[in-house]
């Protein structure tokens, strides 16, 4: 734990970037990274994976210094699961080391990598504590968690997803910013039962589990999926923000989210927007537009009527 616990720290903002692996956390580092540095801001990407090998963006401060999950696999003969969570607990151990490394870049904005293993935010507490820690050397952090958009085409993996995000929203403590990473792949597994803003906006699950009780696999779990889906209607807090790396007016509306979750937009770090400082205090942030577009983008249209598709619900 820090020495330093009398030492005033300088303000600085940032994202934590977490999500399951494969959802595109480093790729996203990079692309934000890329487009930050473009708008003007000096921006500091910290591997916090200890086993994030090849990283493909320019890395200020690499927890692999500190230790690697390969050297803790061999030397203490864990697998890749139990490894990860000895990681986590040997830098929560050791924040002096990370709080050195953090420390020479006072005007900074951060960018979290962080490990891709579920369980580490929904009942781990090591990452949870130095999330924090963070907060107590005067980090401002948005949560930015990623999953595969896909994910949309299956209800019952779009349920799972809801879960996993309520769960790491309560647990982690953070502002929140979910976000449907790959949008340009989201219908590779499956067309969208609905429109796009009925997964994102997280509209009336009792739709989806019409869905699930025409499988005869989940027909019999009828009444757990609908208690899954109380749960999550209940605490209203999942929604999604649609994302693809490559397309500019994405990167700007999660960028967007996270500013106005962490309070970056309400500060004098550079020239703002007033009317977009305007609707983040007022909460008119209008998505209904944003997401059609979205849509159009990257949905299949069925070329369907109305009367088909409430025929076929």
């Amino acid at each position: 734990m820090s020495n330093q616990a009398g030492v005033k720290h300088s303000l600085r903002f940032g994202q934590v970037v977490i999500g399951p692996p494969g959802s595109g956390k480093t790729t996203y580092c990079q692309g934000m990274q890329e487009f930050l540095t473009r708008l003007g801001r000096k921006v500091v990407v910290v591997n916090m994976d200890p086993a994030n090998e090849g990283i493909p963006y320019s890395c200020a401060v690499d927890i692999s210094e500190l230790v690697t999950l390969d050297d803790v696999m061999d030397g203490l003969k864990l697998g890749p699961n139990g490894g990860l969570l000895y990681c986590m607990e040997y830098v929560e151990a050791n924040l002096d080391w990370l709080e050195n490394k953090l420390k020479q870049y006072s005007d900074y904005y951060f960018l979290f990598d962080c490990p891709g293993q579920v369980e580490l935010y929904t009942h781990q507490s090591s990452v949870k504590n130095i999330f924090s820690q963070l907060a107590k050397w005067n980090f401002r952090l948005t949560a930015v968690h990623l999953v595969d958009s896909h994910y949309c085409a299956d209800p019952a993996k779009f349920i799972s997803v809801l879960c996993t995000s309520l769960s790491t929203m309560l647990h982690v403590e953070l502002p929140h910013v979910n976000v449907l990473s790959k949008m340009d792949l989201i219908e590779q597994y499956g067309k969208l039962a609905f429109n796009l803003d009925f997964y994102t906006e997280v509209m009336d699950l009792t739709y989806l589990l019409d869905h699930l009780a025409a499988d005869p696999f989940f027909k019999k779990f009828r009444h757990l999926n609908e208690k899954l889906a109380e749960v999550i209607q209940d605490y209203s807090l999942v929604t999604f923000v649609p994302l693809n790396v490559q397309d500019k007016e994405s990167m700007i509306r999660v960028l967007q989210a996270v500013d106005k979750a962490n309070g970056y937009c309400f500060g004098d770090l550079e020239e703002r927007n007033l009317q977009a400082m305007m609707s983040a205090a007022v909460g008119a942030d209008f998505q209904f537009n944003s997401t059609l577009k979205v849509q159009e983008r990257y949905v299949e249209a069925s070329g369907k009527t109305v009367e088909d598709e409430m025929m076929e619900l």
